[in-house]
Order: C-alpha cells, then structure tokens, then sequence
C-alpha cells in the first residue's frame, strides 16, 4: 500500500503538521526533527499528493515557466534548472508559452484560467514586457525574472552580461583581431543591450572605432543567425571574428562559413554566448561566455518558492560568469 503522510508522522515521532512543514522546507524546524522526518519519508519511499496538498493550502504546487524566446537551447536549461527545483520542493512545472502583441493577455488569461500555477518564472523578452508586468501585479500573481533589464525591486536571478563581453572581446583583440562582427538578440531583448554595450565598450578600450557596418540584426535563432552571417560575410572587407549574441547565432555563422569554403578558425573565428550544449557539440568547439543558465532557473525558481511562502522574501541572486576559450578562435590569417 502506498505510504501515506500520517505513517511517515507516526515513525518520525511527530505531528502531521510538523512533516507537511519538512516537506515544504518551511523555516523554525529543528535540524533534528528535519532529519527524522526525511529518514522517516525515504523509508516509507512516501511521495506527497499533490492534489490533497492543493486542496489542504488553496494552493496548485505548481510553478509555470512563462516564455517567448526562440533559443531552444536556452529554454531547454532553464527548464532543467527549475525541474531541478520543483522536484526538490515538491512542485509541478508547468510551461506557459506566451505569443506577443495581440496574443499576449489572451495566452496569460487562459494560462491561469485552466492551470492556476501559484507562481511564474518570466525570462528575457516577457521579464521586461509592461503588458505582462502589469497582468501579474495587478492580478497579485507572484514571479521571479531571469536577467531583466530593470531588477530593482524585482526578485530573481541576473548576470553582468556587459562585462562579460567585454572579457569575450578582449581575448579577440588579444589575438590580433581588430574586424570583429557582432550579430545582435532582438532589441527588446535586455540581452541585446548589455551584450552590445559591452563591444562597444571592449573596442573603446583598445582603441578600436565602432563601425555600425559590422553590427546586424539577429533574433536569437538559428534562422536569423544565417541571414546575418550572410550579410558580415557579404561586406566588401568582411570582419576576421565575428562575435553572435548567442550560441545559436554562432552555431548558424560555422554553417554559413561552410558553404562559403571558409575554414574555423583558420580563416574566421567565431565566439558566441551562453554555454549551451550546441557550444561543445559542434567542430570546432565554440568559444563563448558560460552563463549558468540551468542554475539561474533553478535559483529563480528557489526565490520564488520563498515569495509564494513569504510575502516579504525573495531577492535578486548575481551569479559568476565565466569566458571560455575553445578551439573557434585563433590569430587572424594575413591577408
């Protein structure tokens, strides 16, 4: 038979209530009785019922990840940092794909409507879309935001994006490197902004003058990353690096320089950002910025958990990046 909350008080040696408070990881329990409770729940192999809990708290225990992002690998470890979460605190995780303009209130309406999450967690554009902002508070929904553009008063989880670059772009230099293209995110994209400020405060530093020539457009997306590659590698003097805002921006400029016989990085190199798994799957591997992005899911998730237990709990986390430097990048050839 099933184990049920009532076995697993009765061999800790506890009330009811005192294990509903272990299992949600709520404050003011002894480390004692938390390790007696959790001994007691691995023996009985108990799992709470989350359908009893919802109805017990007038809650869903559920969280949702709300999203409009096309980088398919940065949701993806999002997704696995807050899976990661829930599963620790005994939430389910529910994806929310929000569509923009004329479709975002309608998508957020039905979104809690149909599965009533107690909270969401926005990433980059939706952490900084008024339009959503705006349902949430005014319906006094609780969130987390990964990296927005404005995190006062925000809880969440961000990065220094802009001094990241400017260490991406440094190593460029470094090398020899002074035609450096940028492939940039969507502008309403708070990433957009602090990743291309900080190429153009990297080529301020070495004295390098800007050239909006070697600055295109991009959408976070592979698609995009092919039309832009095509218009850097289109200029009558095109650049010897080229920096995408993304990882999956620079896996389409590898395939762009292939078909145009060009070899990474003999004869261009290439860095992007993130770290996702596509950095360390394709030939060469990618130089890139490593933003903790599964841990940064997980963390918002964590804050958020803490705001859903407590109206005044719940900060902003800055997590550590870090420049990694692999085989896409090298010295210019002569030319």
């Amino acid at each position: 038979m099933r184990s049920r909350i009532e076995d697993v008080a009765a061999v800790a040696g506890v009330s009811i209530k005192t294990v509903s408070r272990v299992l949600n990881n709520e404050p003011n329990v002894r480390a004692e009785t938390r390790e007696r409770v959790l001994a007691a729940v691995t023996r009985l192999g108990y799992k709470p019922n989350l359908s009893a809990r919802s109805l017990a708290g007038q809650r869903s225990y559920a969280l949702a990840l709300v999203y409009n992002n096309p980088s398919r690998n940065y949701l993806m470890e999002i997704q696995n940092g807050m899976l990661e979460a829930c599963h620790a605190h005994h939430y389910n995780l529910i994806l929310g794909p929000v569509g923009t303009a004329r479709r975002t209130l309608p998508d957020l309406a039905a979104l809690f409507e149909n599965s009533r999450p107690d909270g969401v967690v926005l990433i980059p554009p939706l952490t900084d879309d008024a339009v959503v902002l705006a349902y949430l508070e005014e319906h006094e929904i609780p969130y987390a935001s990964i990296a927005p553009r404005h995190p006062d008063g925000c809880i969440g989880v961000r990065m220094d994006e802009t001094t990241a670059v400017v260490e991406l772009i440094g190593h460029l230099v470094a090398q020899g490197h002074r035609r450096i293209g940028h492939i940039k995110g969507p502008r309403a994209h708070g990433a957009c902004q602090w990743r291309l400020a900080g190429y153009r405060q990297a080529l301020r530093q070495h004295g390098i003058a800007y050239d909006p020539a070697l600055v295109v457009n991009g959408q976070f997306s592979f698609e995009s990353g092919i039309e832009a590659a095509n218009a850097l590698l289109d200029l009558p003097e095109p650049p010897s690096a080229i920096f995408a805002a993304n990882d999956d921006m620079a896996a389409a400029v590898f395939r762009v320089a292939g078909q145009r016989g060009l070899r990474i990085p003999r004869d261009l190199s290439v860095c992007g950002f993130d770290d996702t798994p596509i950095a360390g799957h394709i030939y060469p591997a990618l130089t890139t910025v490593r933003q903790p992005t599964a841990s940064m899911g997980r963390l918002a998730t964590e804050q958020l958990i803490d705001r859903i237990r407590s109206p005044e709990a719940g900060v902003m986390v800055t997590v550590d990046h870090a420049v990694l430097v692999r085989e896409s990048t090298h010295p210019p050839r002569r030319r």
